[in-house]
């Protein structure tokens, strides 16, 4: 179980092994309610049988059964996402620290869905890999289709919730290409953990002032205030949704501040097993991660 306190009156998450996680709604007073009689799972499904309000009436009316969550595994807030939309050098100070620049427009690449893991799953590198490398990131979910979204209509319609997520990566595989091949770095398995929570947009309408942290063994290697991002969620949700179409249950991380290994002056800031990574928001809840040997 998440060991954060819920910051709101209730918060998704998914319990159990992987590939048969079960869906619920985890109450400020600590208590796992099982939302299979509404859900599945927390997918493009469940946000057509309306997502967080459908919940909160559930819970309302006494619809739902208390689940023994003791001892169960704490999986991805949301269940495999048709797609895993990534925003690269999105705040200043890591574009400069990679030796890039802010574009005029967002950069964007991809990570597959089977990246996507759970907060506390243990992590590891490619094989051979001595350049791991972390970066916290707000991830946000879309809950209704956006396309060709116009400047009337609100992007934020289209969100869901949100999340603490981790894009892990292998800087060798990344930049072999001259830096023009990301991907190659970024879909390793379990390179995309998520959670502990999904959090309603509704209570985290604020999420600007939210602060990104990310330590290694204890120590601080990443903080940052979202709102010193580039390009801010409303405009990645319009400017997305004119190069692609969202669909419910797709993910959208938003960048991460710097502080990676792969900025630093001497190479010994990379991840090796032994390590441990903790990755938190505010209001958001924490990973924690431990890197094993592949």
């Amino acid at each position: 179980m998440p060991e954060s306190s819920i910051p709101t009156p209730f918060v998704l998450a998914r319990l159990g092994e992987r590939g048969a996680e079960i869906p619920v709604a985890l109450d400020a007073g600590g208590i796992a309610w099982d939302l299979r009689t509404l859900t599945a799972d927390i997918d493009a499904a469940f946000w057509a049988k309306g997502g967080f309000a459908a919940v909160a009436d559930g819970l309302e009316n006494g619809s739902f059964a208390a689940l023994g969550a003791d001892g169960l595994r704490v999986g991805a807030p949301v269940a495999r996402p048709g797609k895993v939309v990534c925003i690269g050098r999105n705040y200043r100070d890591h574009a400069a620290e990679t030796g890039g620049q802010v574009e005029s427009e967002p950069v964007i690449f991809m990570k597959t869905p089977y990246t996507v893991s759970g907060p506390y799953d243990d992590v590891m590198p490619l094989r051979g890999s001595t350049t791991f490398d972390y970066e916290v990131e707000l991830a946000f979910v879309i809950a209704s289709t956006a396309s060709y979204l116009s400047k009337d209509e609100d992007p934020m319609d289209c969100v869901g919730g949100f999340c603490v997520a981790n894009d892990l990566s292998d800087r060798e595989m990344q930049f072999s290409h001259g830096g023009s091949q990301w991907d190659n770095g970024k879909n390793f398995p379990r390179s995309c953990p998520l959670g502990p929570w999904l959090v309603p947009y509704s209570a985290f309408s604020d999420y600007s002032s939210a602060v990104l942290e990310l330590k290694v063994n204890g120590e601080i290697r990443q903080s940052e205030v979202v709102s010193n991002m580039v390009f801010d969620v409303p405009y990645l949700v319009r400017y997305l949704s004119n190069c692609m179409t969202l669909e419910p249950g797709d993910l959208v991380l938003t960048g991460t501040p710097s502080g990676v290994a792969y900025g630093m002056a001497e190479p010994k800031g990379y991840l090796r097993p032994g390590d441990v990574v903790e990755a938190s928001i505010t209001n958001l809840g924490a990973q924690r991660l431990l890197v094993v040997q592949s």
